[in-house]
């Protein structure tokens, strides 16, 4: 479980914040800029990105593509309950909606909704047709909540300035 709370958290010193940092910013960044940005060597960094990736920090490197560039000029956030939160359920919903065509992104959320889906279609019918065909005819869904997205802002969580020496990565359990 990715943002199981009770798992070990890695600890990452000043360095490695600051990578994640230039990386946040810009995940084409070469080696030898990030290297020079931070202050080391480049196989110094090359190896310290290559251990972040193995402990699972740095979880992959995306290209951000409008989607009205693609044609799907509609985004929205559908909410979803589930009818029953049996394991078999929960496991059918999660092998098939992450597939479905237009599927942005899939969050497993508490709270009186089990799931918000982030989606990108071409227009309202096309977004009428994704939740009729795929949603409600789905036997693990419940009820849906559909939410247009107007605009989307990227957050700047890498690139928050470094934290002390042996900082675990994460909310601190104050903050919880």
């Amino acid at each position: 479980m990715p943002n199981d709370v009770r798992a070990a958290r890695p600890v990452l010193d000043d360095t490695d914040r600051a990578i994640l940092a230039v990386l946040s910013a810009d995940a084409r960044t070469p080696n030898n800029a990030i290297a020079e940005a931070v202050g080391i060597a480049p196989s110094t960094c090359l190896a310290r990105i290559r251990t972040l990736r193995e402990r699972g920090v740095i979880r992959g490197f995306h290209a951000d593509i409008d989607p009205t560039a693609l044609g799907r000029g509609l985004q929205a956030m559908i909410a979803v309950r589930l009818r029953a939160h049996t394991r078999e359920r929960v496991q059918e919903f999660m092998r098939d909606v992450p597939g479905l065509p237009d599927v942005v992104g899939v969050w497993h959320v508490a709270g009186a909704d089990d799931y918000l889906l982030h989606i990108a279609v071409a227009d309202s019918d096309a977004l009428r047709d994704f939740v009729l065909e795929h949603l409600t005819t789905h036997p693990a869904v419940g009820h849906t909540e559909t939410s247009l997205i107007f605009g989307h802002l990227r957050g700047a969580v890498g690139a928050t300035a470094p934290v002390t020496d042996q900082t675990p990565i994460g909310p601190l359990p104050s903050e919880r």
